[in-house]
């Protein structure tokens, strides 16, 4: 499929209209979304690589259009996190500062690095990430936490089958360096940058893991939306594209959301490696070869 600087790409052939490619592309983010939602990464982790490799859409239109798209999962599966009591709301809002932060900054940088460059940068993010999350706390998420997060109110309860489970809050300075990294991530990759949120909360905050991921999406739509409006400044945002895929992508997003609260955690596990090292797989190889 031809290269296109924006909107919907054009056909290959002429049997496939754009109608039936704008419903390919919202059906594709329902995928995404639906995926974002249920391991915390964000619909954008798999957007960029399908608008990029299978509809052939310029990266930093792909990027625009996934941002945007990340404030949409976020909308849609935050909601019921909440409400069913997995997302802790303070630390979600402390490490926000950090993110948001980071964000704007990799926004700005973002316009300045070529499209190769981005694609190989982000399966080198999505592998590392894999290789750290896909491995289980060898004892479990702590119940008690350290000073800092003691001060600050950190540790709260998540809903079992048993009941509530408390669980404690460890290494908040670390936490808090790693999601500034991940904000800059956000705008360089396009995505919410979930896969390094989940990796802070998860192995370095030692939060557990539905927790993490649910904290991840409540967050990753601020995330976005600091960086999307330098996007949507710079005329990288295309209205046309971006309907079908932000539509796709919170209806996954919501039935996704309704599935994570009955999943096992390691079931979870195994759908976040599986999903990342094949997305990691395709960025580098395309990436390598100058495709983008």
């Amino acid at each position: 499929m031809a290269r296109t600087t924006g909107g919907l790409p054009p056909c290959a052939c002429d049997i496939v209209t754009v109608a039936e490619t704008a419903a390919l592309i919202g059906a594709g983010s329902f995928a995404a979304g639906f995926l974002g939602a249920l391991t915390g990464l964000g619909g954008g982790i798999v957007i960029v690589p399908l608008l990029t490799v299978v509809f052939g859409v310029d990266v930093h239109y792909a990027v625009g259009v996934s941002l945007v798209s990340v404030v949409a999962t976020s909308s849609g599966a935050a909601a019921a996190y909440v409400k069913e009591g997995y997302t802790n709301l303070r630390v979600g809002m402390l490490l926000e500062i950090a993110t948001t932060t980071g964000a704007l900054l990799g926004a700005y940088v973002a316009l300045w690095i070529a499209p190769n460059t981005i694609a190989i940068l982000f399966a080198c993010v999505l592998l590392f990430s894999t290789t750290q999350s896909a491995r289980p706390h060898p004892q479990g998420a702590p119940e008690d936490s350290d000073a800092l997060a003691t001060r600050l109110r950190l540790a709260s309860t998540y809903p079992t089958p048993n009941g509530p489970k408390r669980y404690g809050v460890r290494h908040v300075p670390l936490g808090f360096v790693l999601m500034f990294i991940a904000g800059v991530l956000s705008a360089l990759l396009g995505v919410g940058s979930g896969s390094i949120k989940v990796l802070a909360m998860d192995r370095a905050m030692r939060l557990p893991f539905k927790v993490s991921t649910t904290t991840s999406n409540f967050m990753i739509g601020v995330t976005a939306a600091a960086s999307s409006g330098v996007y949507f400044a710079r005329g990288y945002v295309d209205p046309v594209l971006a309907f079908p895929v932000m539509l796709g992508v919170l209806a996954g997003a919501t039935l996704g959301a309704r599935v994570l609260t009955v999943a096992a955690p390691r079931t979870l596990r195994w759908v976040f490696t599986a999903a990342m090292v094949a997305l990691a797989v395709e960025m580098f190889y395309k990436g390598v070869r100058g495709t983008f």
